[in-house]
């Protein structure tokens, strides 16, 4: 049976969605790398977190790409209702922005993956992540994701510490690069299209 792919809009926007947890203590935690990476392409367009009128979310407005008609038009999005409640803010812009499902891009840590390794893909399974799961139990699973690798919690510890804790100091000697690369690949994503993403960043 042959698969179809959701068709995406050109000119439509795009819902860039960093998932992580709210407040200070979070900031640096492996769980919040998807707030670093939208962190980074809001400064890349000049913009400024703000309070969404319409959930419980911060946004950012504007555009990525050359100056011209192949820009595109994003709001990149972090969630502030906590991970296993993202669903419910991200849906409720996409709804207030009319942005298609095939539109939005999660991007978040991913556990089965080495440290600072990529993956980007459309669709699929949540694999235990909560704030996927609470997406994807509110629109549906036929979304972009950017998986940014954190590797698998050493010894007998427990995953929910591991992704609680911050980045090593080992880690973060390395962590600008990878979060720079992460967000070179959902602007290529946007720009070219998943397959040449994938192409150019997933190994």
């Amino acid at each position: 049976m042959a698969v179809t792919t959701p068709a995406t809009s050109a000119s439509g926007p795009w819902l860039i969605v960093g998932l992580g947890n709210p407040g200070p203590e979070y900031a640096m935690n492996r769980h919040n790398v998807g707030f670093m990476v939208v962190d980074l392409l809001a400064d890349r367009i000049g913009g400024r977190f703000k309070r969404a009128s319409k959930a419980q979310a911060q946004v950012v407005e504007g555009r990525v790409g050359p100056p011209g008609p192949d820009s595109r038009r994003v709001v990149l999005v972090k969630p502030m209702s906590y991970m296993n409640l993202s669903g419910g803010p991200v849906n409720a812009l996409r709804d207030f922005y009319k942005v298609p499902l095939a539109n939005v891009v999660a991007v978040h840590d991913e556990l089965d993956i080495d440290y600072g390794t990529l993956r980007l893909k459309l669709g699929g399974g949540d694999n235990g992540h909560n704030g996927l799961k609470s997406m994807t139990k509110a629109m549906g699973a036929d979304y972009h994701r950017v998986r940014f690798g954190i590797g698998r919690p050493p010894g007998r510890m427990q995953v929910a510490d591991y992704v609680l804790k911050d980045f090593s100091s080992a880690e973060r000697k390395e962590l600008d690069y990878f979060v720079d690369r992460a967000a070179d690949s959902v602007e290529c994503l946007l720009a070219e299209g998943l397959e040449r993403a994938q192409s150019a960043y997933n190994s």
